[in-house]
């Protein structure tokens, strides 16, 4: 025996709502506050761990204080520069007592790694924890910080299905807020850390929660339109971080700034009304009617009666058994049950590694920005501003050409702009920018559109847990995209060449997944299911 709960169709109520009315506008306006704090929140490490300048602390010369007439007899250079992490030896006949750092006094034929460091700049960890050289330390921060999304995107999914979306964007919010503060006042590496992975694997959901609420709350019109918001805010709170980090110029002071926000949303719990779908989902009809209620008040129209009638009779009769044929009915799904469909199944693995693809992509070019040459603040915020015209344009394609056609367009787009970097020459900086930018415009693109489209092809009741689901294993991307300024050390290319490779084979798995525009987001997983099976139909038609 199967308890069921009888079929309501929302959609249609949201639609007599508006999609932006007073109502939207004002939760929309609560719920992109904790989206602007993700974006600055999302690459915060880049700036809390950035490469600086530093060199050899040289002890047999440092009471010279000229050190232009010294460096360069003592410190080989690299590339023009001199060497961060490796010194000429004294020559054997020479002691420390009667060195005058000519170059006559140190063998330019050996060099020997740097013992200790002395640093030209203080506002990263690099300085603070003595990194000197340890490359590996450094870019493992951002490998921890995105670990630890592994855990909170299932762990904020499961809690948002169960105690509802507002209490779980609440408490991830808290967390962020309080890890954060915490590291801040980090007096070790070990200790920054492990309050890394803290703060984001108790807190990074905020994100997902806040955009599951957001993407609830409008009907199908409304969904591309309120995905566009959602990111070009986000990509506002990205820009900030990089205005803040060169106002600011340390580290520890960034933090305290862009943590302290995130306690106010703890406020929510108060404030903010629930998603109507997951009270129904839940069986809590009284509650969604009456904010649905709330909501025509706010908005200046008159909700039918005739719509909100099948709500009120769930809750008359909450559940039912399958045997009984006369009640339409719709099962209460559970992560479980979806799991058990193979279609469902598919989908999860198929959307996991779009997921991975988008992430490893669009956070390795963010992060190698950094390197180009020019003001790194500067190239950061262009990397971030580009993604602005690209969500206008996500806006404008989505509902035209679908979400296949362009996701399978920018991932090939972004396949060839990445793969072309590879071949152009050194000293073309101003092309390679171009098509660096161009490259972060497509993805950012297909990155927008995978968001929303994985919330399209999951029924309501383990939506939020199955877009947590992959987009936590998408995370693998993010990831190891801290490390590929690492693996350019053993070949240039090699972060290109994989940014292009992964985006090809996900535009071929593209063509496996069903077109959703202008569907009603499903609500069961028969629902799910049957967007397959039409795609299955229009194919053989």
């Amino acid at each position: 025996m199967v308890n069921q709960r009888p079929a309501v169709e929302l959609d249609p109520i949201l639609a007599e709502l508006g999609a932006f009315g007073r109502y939207n506008i004002v939760n929309y306006a609560f719920l992109l506050f904790p989206v602007y704090l993700a974006g600055i929140y999302g690459s915060i490490y880049v700036f809390e761990a950035p490469d600086i300048n530093y060199r050899c602390h040289i002890s047999e010369c440092n009471h010279i204080e000229n050190t232009s007439s010294w460096l360069t007899n003592v410190i080989p250079l690299v590339k023009d520069e001199l060497s961060k992490c490796t010194r000429y030896p004294l020559r054997k006949n020479i002691t420390v007592d009667n060195v005058t750092c000519s170059s006559e006094q140190f063998d330019t034929s050996k060099e020997e790694k740097c013992l200790s460091f002395d640093y030209l700049e203080d506002y990263s960890i690099v300085y603070d924890f003595d990194l000197g050289c340890q490359n590996w330390k450094r870019t493992l921060v951002g490998t921890i910080h995105n670990a630890g999304l592994f855990v909170s995107l299932p762990l904020t999914g499961v809690l948002s299905d169960k105690f509802g979306r507002k209490t779980a964007l609440a408490v991830a919010s808290l967390m962020n807020g309080v890890f954060g503060l915490i590291r801040s006042f980090a007096v070790n590496y070990e200790m920054l850390l492990v309050f890394e992975f803290l703060e984001t694997a108790l807190g990074a959901g905020a994100y997902s929660t806040a955009f599951v609420l957001a993407i609830e709350l409008v009907g199908p019109k409304g969904r591309v339109f309120g995905n566009t918001i959602i990111n070009v805010v986000y990509v506002f709170g990205l820009m900030s971080l990089s205005a803040l980090s060169w106002q600011l110029q340390n580290w520890r002071s960034l933090l305290q700034i862009v943590y302290t926000p995130a306690l106010l949303v703890f406020s929510y719990l108060w404030i903010l009304n629930e998603s109507v779908r997951w009270l129904l989902s839940k069986g809590r009809s009284d509650d969604a009617v009456k904010i649905l209620r709330g909501a025509a008040k706010m908005n200046r129209v008159e909700l039918p009666e005739e719509l909100l009638a099948p709500l009120m009779e769930v809750q008359k009769v909450p559940l039912v058994d399958k045997e009984e044929p006369e009640v339409e009915a719709k099962p209460d799904s559970t992560l479980a049950d979806a799991i058990k469909s193979k279609i469902i199944l598919k989908r999860v693995v198929v959307c996991s590694f779009l997921w991975i693809t988008c992430t490893f992509v669009y956070y390795g070019l963010s992060i190698n920005s950094v390197s180009l040459a020019g003001n790194k603040y500067v190239n950061f915020m262009l990397v971030g501003f580009v993604e602005i015209p690209a969500n206008f344009v996500c806006l404008l394609v989505l509902d035209k050409y679908g979400r296949k056609r362009t996701l399978i367009i920018t991932y090939v787009l972004s396949a060839c702009l990445c793969m072309s970097l590879s071949f152009l020459p050194k000293d073309q900086k101003w092309c390679s920018l171009v098509i660096y930018l161009s490259g972060k415009f497509s993805i950012t693109v297909a990155y927008s559109s995978v968001y929303i489209y994985v919330s399209e092809v999951f029924p309501t009741s383990v939506r939020q847990s199955l877009l947590a689901v992959c987009s936590s294993l998408g995370r693998v991307g993010s990831t190891l995209a801290p490390l590929t300024p690492l693996l350019a050390l053993y070949y240039d290319n090699l972060p290109a060449i994989f940014f292009g490779s992964l985006a090809l084979i996900a535009s071929v798995l593209v063509f496996t997944l069903p077109e959703t525009i202008n569907m009603p987001l499903p609500d069961t997983i028969e629902d799910a299911e049957r967007l397959s099976r039409r795609k299955a139909e229009e194919e053989d038609a």
